[in-house]
């Protein structure tokens, strides 16, 4: 499945995780883990935001000015809907250029979506756009392996990928940045999470 796909599958489920019966405090206790990592608060912005707008909430109440992304089109009129105020990005996160650095970017179960072949570069494009001392916390699969596969979703094709455990610190490690926290948050589920800062003052 490309991007586009995906987003179409979206599309159609989009006020899932806008209704009542979604756990809004899906995600929650791992930001303000997350958060408890930064000193300060600035820029932030929410990569694939969805309509829920959980997350955001979050971050405008810890004082942020936030952003937000997402590549669904009803996903987005949904999040606007809650927020009307607020800078949305209308994007596919592989082709979308940071307009600036952020001090905390969340991707919370949604750059696993991302081709495989573009998983590394997506990571490195947003730890290369935190500030000094900037945190990011994203979702993928905990496998030591790279593996993507096609798994529908309430009767809707989707795809996900994960490049695996080695290859995401790698890339950590690479951008100038320190693994904080990984976590399988629900295991046995091979569901992991992450909590990757960047140097105030890399070495060398």
């Amino acid at each position: 499945m490309k991007p586009e796909d995906v987003a179409a599958s979206y599309d159609r489920l989009a006020s899932h995780w806008d209704g009542d019966l979604f756990h809004r405090e899906n995600g929650i206790a791992q930001h303000r883990r997350a958060l408890a990592f930064l000193d300060h608060r600035g820029r932030a912005i929410d990569i694939g935001c969805g309509s829920s707008g959980r997350i955001v909430d979050l971050l405008l109440s810890e004082g942020f000015d936030t952003e937000a992304l997402d590549i669904s089109t009803e996903m987005l009129a949904l999040a606007r809907r809650r927020h009307p105020d607020l800078t949305f990005h209308h994007a596919d996160i592989c082709k979308w250029t940071p307009p600036g650095l952020y001090d905390f970017v969340s991707a919370w179960d949604s750059i696993w979506h991302v081709p495989m072949d573009e998983q590394e570069p997506v990571l490195r494009k947003l730890f290369n756009a935190l500030s000094p001392g900037g945190i990011c916390i994203f979702t993928s699969g905990g496998l030591d392996e790279p593996s993507d596969t096609d798994n529908p979703c309430m009767g809707e094709p989707m795809y996900t990928a994960a490049p695996g455990i080695p290859a995401l610190l790698e890339a950590v490690s690479d951008c100038g940045c320190v693994c904080r926290h990984l976590e399988y948050d629900q295991f046995p589920e091979k569901h992991l999470y992450l909590i990757v800062q960047k140097q105030a003052h890399p070495s060398g």
